[in-house]
């Protein structure tokens, strides 16, 4: 899924997309140039083509870290190693012999700039810096399928170097999330951050006073400090997510994905991958600046965190957890909480409460309570235990989706109620 925007881009880097779209036909257009009767323009098109790589390289220094010496230099050298290339593999495709020719000095050149452009970017302090913009526009609510935020505000752009990755949003917010146990809804304290991309109307007058209080509240190192090991860390250009069987990592020209179905490892244009990893359609992650609430949406997976609890779903298993308290629903669901724990699932079914256990499998329900046992060998009580067992967790979990925690008063009440019905098959 998409997350459309519409804003004001730095003029230079969307004419830099432009020129690359322009070559990648000019190339077209020179390689069936017989076809098209433009043979006597070979060597014209040619320099067109070379003029045009070098201008959108140039034109896309900066993009991240601002405009450096180093940046231009690498600029140059991807220019003649692009150059290089076309000047080679074209011999084989009708261009002239002497522009073929220079493909080796283009090569070289490349090399040596490269050499040049990392001892410059030795010398050089160069770090990510997060800025929120001046700039403010208009937000009345977002929908990113099963996730949406509701309100309206301002929104101001956050960029990093040239490149916008992420906006905060200054207004009265609330934030829905779709889960199967329920839609999860927190209302926002502003300033919220939003690390993707969004849909914004026209300008609006930007507050000065709140721009330097998100600037310093966007700082990484106050956001993350207290969660050193997090499983899940997005800061628009870096994004960290680890669940259960599934990492993804994504920094600048690098990204890195480990599914059950494959592993992928991207560095720039190059893929290496083992398998058939199934690639997140990207990572949307909404944050409060002030506080600890963050919900992380990749793909179909979906993780909440605040300072008491955390949710986490994948397609339809659904894990909460809150101090000792853990309730995972899905193909088996289970609940703890201390000296508490009801699970049930692939025909089984266990709960246990202080001194009281209750187990059902193959039909056969075993209880001990009060230093007693009772094996009861009767289908229509398997059933009851699992039946009950599921109501209960199920039960629960509308409480724990809401913060409320387990309602142990209800848990004790509803096992001696069930603890009374096995009874009658008792003897």
């Amino acid at each position: 899924m998409s997350y459309p925007f519409y804003t004001e881009e730095s003029p230079r880097f969307k004419i830099a997309e432009y020129l690359k779209k322009i070559t990648a036909v000019l190339l077209i257009v020179w390689l069936f140039k017989g076809y098209l009767g433009l043979e006597q323009y070979n060597r014209y098109l040619v320099y067109a083509i070379i003029a045009l790589i070098f201008a959108f390289e140039l034109l896309s220094v900066g993009r991240w870290l601002g405009v450096t010496v180093s940046g231009v230099i690498f600029a140059l050298a991807k220019g003649f190693l692009w150059t290089s290339v076309f000047l080679y593999f074209g011999g084989w495709l009708g261009m002239p012999k002497d522009l073929h020719d220079l493909a080796g000095r283009a090569f070289a050149y490349a090399v040596v700039l490269t050499i040049a452009g990392l001892l410059v970017g030795r010398s050089e302090k160069r770090s990510f810096s997060w800025r929120v913009e001046k700039k403010a526009y208009e937000f009345n609510g977002a929908d990113f399928g099963d996730v949406r935020l509701r309100g309206e505000g301002k929104a101001y752009p956050v960029k990093v170097g040239g490149k916008r990755v992420g906006w905060v949003i200054d207004g009265e917010i609330e934030v829905e999330a779709e889960t199967p146990i329920g839609t999860i809804r927190k209302a926002l304290s502003s300033p919220v951050a939003v690390w993707g991309e969004l849909r914004v109307g026209k300008k609006a007058k930007a507050d000065d006073s709140f721009v330097e209080e998100a600037n310093r509240l966007i700082n990484p190192d106050r956001l993350y400090r207290k969660t050193k090991g997090e499983s899940v860390v997005d800061l628009g250009i870096i994004k960290v997510y680890e669940g259960e069987d599934f990492e993804y990592v994504k920094v600048p020209f690098v990204e890195v994905i480990e599914t059950p179905h494959g592993e992928e490892v991207k560095i720039g244009p190059f893929r290496i991958h083992e398998g058939n990893p199934k690639k997140p359609e990207g990572m949307l992650t909404i944050r409060e600046l002030r506080n600890g609430f963050q919900l992380t949406k990749v793909g179909d997976r979906l993780k909440v965190q605040t300072d008491e609890f955390s949710i986490e779903v994948d397609g339809n298993r659904v894990v909460y957890r809150s101090g000792n308290e853990t309730l995972s629903l899905g193909e088996a669901v289970s609940l703890r909480s201390g000296d508490i724990s009801v699970t049930v699932g692939r025909g089984r079914a266990k709960i246990r409460i202080e001194d009281v256990v209750i187990s059902a499998k193959d039909g056969v329900v075993r209880i001990r309570a009060g230093g007693r046992t009772h094996t009861i060998e009767n289908e229509e009580a398997y059933r009851l235990v699992m039946r009950k067992a599921k109501e209960i967790v199920e039960e629960q979990s509308a409480g724990l989706i809401e913060g409320l925690g387990v309602d142990r008063a209800m848990l004790g009440r509803r096992v001696r109620e069930l603890l009374d019905e096995l009874m009658k098959f008792v003897g």
